[in-house]
């Protein structure tokens, strides 16, 4: 959600601020900025509604070149998408971009207006312009007076300036939303995400919670929260630049679905032993912690949450150990009972989701205070993120970069990692049936072969997907563990296809969803061959026998045969506990074909960003 990417360098930077950003689309955007401190000693900026694209066509009529300058994809909370609301905003002979957003900000602009200070924007943002070059007038020094105007700010912030009048730097400040630094050779960068920077430079510095940096050409400074110098390490990136290219595929999404079976194994490798999982992997002192875990408490947000709302089954049933799956963003604002020797988990693919951040923060807070939390778990995607850098153990998921903005790899990796969780709290505390914990590590060495298996029948969901074209409404349908499947199935066809899609307990049909059902609602549902089975079968006779068309993923020993209005594809047969995982497959590839019939962005879905790093 917006992107941030600066350059102070001995050459012209405009193209390396173009191609930064053209790197940060994935993460969902309405307008796109540039400003650039030229050679005559002039800031100049060139801001459009839109796309990339339509600001890079507006730089080829009207070139700006410089060795300094900012960009900036926006994606709107105050103030509608439109040219002067966009970044970068400028006050005096400065410029900024901002990520996040500031709450007291309408204080601060009767302040500033009172101050002499001509808004022209909607935008939270432009407060920090005014304020930034208020304080410039009082003391003079750029870094000084961005560390005194952060001190005013109240909400979540990642910062880049640049000023005309200090021409040899790029300052920043980060509070809540995440900020990189690109080291070169003679030039360095700053962006909200490294793939912005892979271009030029594979070095990182990663800004810490309250950093300020200030960033020359040939060094870089940073304070910590309490304003002492400090030192953040240096590291190297290694993953594939071939990430952020699709290849032979059409879409991200589509090459991320099909990505699966390596990252799933990827997932898996130095994680499992003869008939075991290692519960190392999740940290040195997993086991010892473990051992003491009597309750779990997920949070998440989205797709993530739904990854939780699975794991709640596998903890009870295989671990015998009590879960509580909450929504994130009302997690944090309630008043929360916490029983004792609770693990507390969150999941989230980039580990910036602010609220998911939030409730981490939230909760270490209490456990200090009150105590009941025996330890933090993050299941997280990005080894460097906020959340993996601010818990006590950590399993990362190893799905590399997502780019498209409806989650695919980084579910199913949540779940296996779940799961490893679920096999590792049973193995230490004592809880697993005999022969289940070897059974189930055997079937998920088995697992990426399986996901290949169901993506051989790509072709046929294709085939099926043209029953929803001209679709409005779908209601999808599961028992037990695949509830939330169909919850994450219903998620990603209303993500990508913008047809409604809502998700039920099978068993709940006649409790009120069964009102809806008819000729022009179709109904997807899953079935594993479990013993549950049999009852899923009587509520889809329910749904026939009002008329209702059915799309039925079902295992190939299900029994389960098409007919007039049923459509059946036969899945691969799966131990039980893993047939959420597998499940997962088809209901995506339906998502996409449909998305792709009905001419949508599967990428970059409207209104949607993939990184939601404000509330």
């Amino acid at each position: 959600m917006c992107g941030i990417v600066g350059a102070v360098a001995e050459r012209n930077i405009t193209a390396i601020l173009i191609e930064g950003l053209k790197r940060l689309e994935y993460r969902g955007y309405d307008s796109a900025g540039v400003a650039v401190l030229t050679g005559d000693g002039k800031l100049e900026r060139m801001r459009r509604p839109g796309k990339v694209s339509e600001l890079e066509q507006a730089l080829t009529g009207e070139p700006l070149a410089g060795r300094l300058g900012i960009a900036h994809t926006r994606w709107a909370t105050h103030g509608a998408p439109c040219e002067r609301n966009a970044h970068p905003h400028f006050s005096g002979g400065l410029a900024v971009v901002h990520n996040g957003i500031i709450e007291n900000h309408e204080a601060l602009r009767e302040q500033l207006k009172g101050l002499g200070y001509v808004f022209t924007s909607d935008t939270d943002t432009e407060v920090i312009a005014h304020l930034l070059e208020h304080k410039l007038k009082d003391l003079g020094d750029l870094t000084v007076a961005l560390k005194a105007t952060v001190k005013e700010l109240h909400g979540a912030y990642g910062l880049a300036v640049i000023s005309a009048s200090q021409p040899d730097r790029l300052v920043a400040a980060r509070s809540g939303s995440p900020l990189v630094i690109g080291l070169g050779l003679g030039e360095n960068f700053l962006a909200s995400d490294q793939l912005a920077l892979r271009q030029v430079t594979d070095r990182f510095m990663y800004l810490e919670e309250g950093d300020i940096a200030e960033i020359r050409r040939d060094s870089v400074q940073i304070w910590d929260i309490d304003g002492k110098a400090v030192e953040r390490e240096a590291v190297q990136y290694r993953d594939g630049a071939e990430a952020a290219e699709k290849g032979e595929f059409r879409h991200f999404m589509l090459k991320e679905i099909h990505e699966q079976p390596a990252v799933v194994q990827r997932t898996l490798e130095g994680r499992l032993s003869q008939g075991q999982v290692l519960v190392q992997a999740f940290g040195p002192q997993a086991a010892e912690l473990f051992a003491k875990v009597r309750n779990v408490q997920i949070v998440a947000c989205g797709t993530s949450y739904h990854a939780g709302m699975v794991a709640r089954y596998w903890l009870e049933e295989l671990a015998g150990i009590p879960c509580q799956v909450e929504v994130a963003s009302e997690f944090r604002y309630r008043k929360v009972v916490v029983q004792p020797d609770t693990l507390f988990v969150t999941i989230s693919q980039s580990g910036e989701t602010a609220d998911t951040l939030a409730a981490l923060r939230n909760a270490k807070v209490l456990s200090r205070e009150e105590g009941g939390y025996l330890a933090s778990l993050a299941i997280c995607n990005v080894g460097i993120s906020s959340l993996v850098r601010e818990s006590d153990l950590t399993l990362l998921t190893q799905a590399g970069r997502e780019i498209g903005v409806a989650s695919t790899k980084a579910f199913t990796t949540q779940l296996v990692g779940l799961l490893l969780l679920t096999l590792s709290l049973g193995q230490v505390r004592g809880t697993l049936g005999e022969g289940v914990e070897a059974t189930l590590v055997e079937e998920l060495r088995r697992l990426p072969t399986r996901l290949g298996e169901a993506l051989a029948m790509d072709g046929t969901v294709e085939k099926i997907a043209e029953l929803f074209a001209e679709k409005h409404h779908t209601l999808f349908l599961g028992r037990g563990a695949q509830f939330p499947v169909a919850m994450e199935g219903a998620l990603k066809l209303k993500e990508i296809s913008y047809i409604h899609a809502e998700a039920y307990p099978a068993g709940e049909l006649k409790h009120g969803p069964l009102a809806l059902v008819d000729n022009d609602m179709p109904v997807v549902t899953v079935a594993p061959n479990n013993e549950l089975l049999e009852k899923l079968k009587s509520n889809l006779q329910e749904v026939r026998a009002r008329g209702g068309q059915l799309v039925v993923f079902a295992d190939e020993k299900a029994g389960m045969t098409n007919g007039e209005g049923t459509h059946v594809v036969h899945m691969p047969h799966i131990h039980d506990i893993l047939s959420p995982i597998l499940y997962t497959i088809p209901l995506q590839l339906l998502s996409y074909y449909v998305a792709v019939l009905k001419g949508t962005d599967v990428d970059q879905p409207r209104n949607l960003a993939k990184s939601v790093t404000v509330e």
